[in-house]
C-alpha cells in the first residue's frame, strides 16, 4: 500500500498544484482509486514540482541546457 503524500498544508497555486504535497488537484481526488503503479508516478511528478517551485531559476536553466545540447 502506498501512503498518501499529504502533508495536511492544502492549498492550490493558480495551476491547481498543491503548495503542500505537489500534487495537482485531479491528482488529489484520484488518489484513493489508483493502483501502486500510478501512484508512483504521481509520486515522482508532484516530487518534480515541488523541486521546480524550491528552485525556478535552476529548472529554468535545466530545460534551457537540455534544449541546448546538440543532437
Amino acid at each position: 500500500m502506498t501512503l498518501s503524500p499529504c502533508q495536511r498544508n492544502c492549498c492550490l497555486d493558480q495551476d491547481d498544484i498543491c503548495l503542500g504535497c505537489g500534487r495537482s488537484l485531479s491528482e488529489i481526488c484520484g488518489w484513493h482509486q489508483a493502483d501502486h503503479a500510478v501512484k508512483q508516478q504521481i509520486l515522482n511528478a508532484a516530487e518534480q514540482r515541488l523541486i521546480a517551485k524550491k528552485r525556478p531559476n535552476q529548472a529554468f536553466a535545466m530545460s534551457q541546457a537540455s534544449r541546448d545540447k546538440p543532437t
